[in-house]
């Protein structure tokens, strides 16, 4: 079922112009200003509370734009998506397998299992777990993954294998999501270059295959309608990954895909305050998401 599910979604990219291969950036992008402009969204934030951290990259004009670019911010969940391209990597270099079945214990779980709790006293596959927790952000999911890679010292490690040596590795889940000065914080910038890296630099360590397969994950994930996905015009599709700390911050980055021409590249976190709502965060990014869009040109 889960070799059938994956070629479902490999033809459904195919669909799209996606099959086997990632966005690219446009020959005009290398004569763009390398210096990322100033994306003000101090008036976002005096009208709703908090501190906002975006950054935008055109793969068309190669534009940048950055609000608090350089800040770090909680990732929570949005995390899971590295997560997921790191396990590929190790199936790539033959040292992790698809179908390699992890038992699911009692013991795993906590809240939000929507994927992990049905298979309790079972198992799920490696590939069903790193759907589960790209598509729904299952954490339990994300527990056994981080396992499997070999711990927190190998999540940095990839991270540092990409070039990223800033973002910070510390916790699980759910432990990972709570402030605690910089531990487990990643900047909007360097969030905005790892995509970069992943999906559209020539030197990818992602195989044609495992972009496909994780593109498609993002593309289908079900959550964050009314963050990114609720930022760009009709006809657009956006693969995306999640995150929410439960009081305040609320995160999603991803790749956005216009009808035609070259996609967007975008980065949001935003940390509200806790006496704010979900619905009213989450509104704040699809704003964001508009205001970048046009001033790019692209709305």
């Amino acid at each position: 079922m889960v070799i059938a599910d994956r070629r479902s979604v490999l033809t459904g990219l195919g669909a799209v112009g996606l099959m086997g291969c990632a966005p690219k950036a446009s020959p005009a992008a290398a004569s763009a200003p390398a210096v990322p402009e100033v994306f003000d969204l101090s008036a976002l934030e005096a009208e709703h509370g908090g501190r906002f951290g975006f950054f935008a990259h055109d793969l068309g004009s190669g534009r940048r734009l950055t609000a608090r670019g350089d800040e770090r911010f909680v990732y929570c969940s949005t995390f899971k998506m590295y997560l997921a391209a790191a396990i590929l990597m190790r199936v790539q270099a033959g040292q992790e397998q698809l179908d390699r079945a992890i038992p699911i214990t009692r013991a795993d779980m906590l809240d939000h299992a929507p994927v992990t709790e049905p298979a309790v006293g079972g198992s799920l596959t490696v590939e069903q777990l790193m759907k589960g927790t790209v598509e729904v952000s299952d954490n339990p999911a994300a527990n056994l993954l981080l396992k499997a890679l070999g711990g927190l010292d190998a999540m940095r490690a990839f991270y540092r294998g990409i070039g990223d040596i800033s973002t910070r590795v510390d916790r699980f889940e759910p432990e990972m999501n709570r402030l605690d000065g910089d531990k487990d914080t990643i900047t909007p910038g360097q969030s905005a270059a790892n995509l970069h890296r992943l999906f559209v630099d020539p030197t990818s360590p992602l195989s044609a295959e495992s972009k496909t397969i994780l593109l498609g994950w993002m593309f289908a994930s079900p959550t964050g309608v009314d963050r990114l996905k609720a930022g760009v015009p009709d006809g657009w599709q956006v693969a995306h990954k999640t995150g929410t700390g439960g009081y305040g911050p609320t995160n999603d980055i991803g790749i956005l895909y216009p009808p035609t021409g070259d996609p967007v590249i975008v980065a949001a976190y935003y940390h509200a305050g806790r006496d704010t709502s979900d619905a009213r965060n989450a509104a704040v990014i699809a704003e964001a998401t508009r205001m970048a869009l046009t001033r790019l040109g692209r709305a």
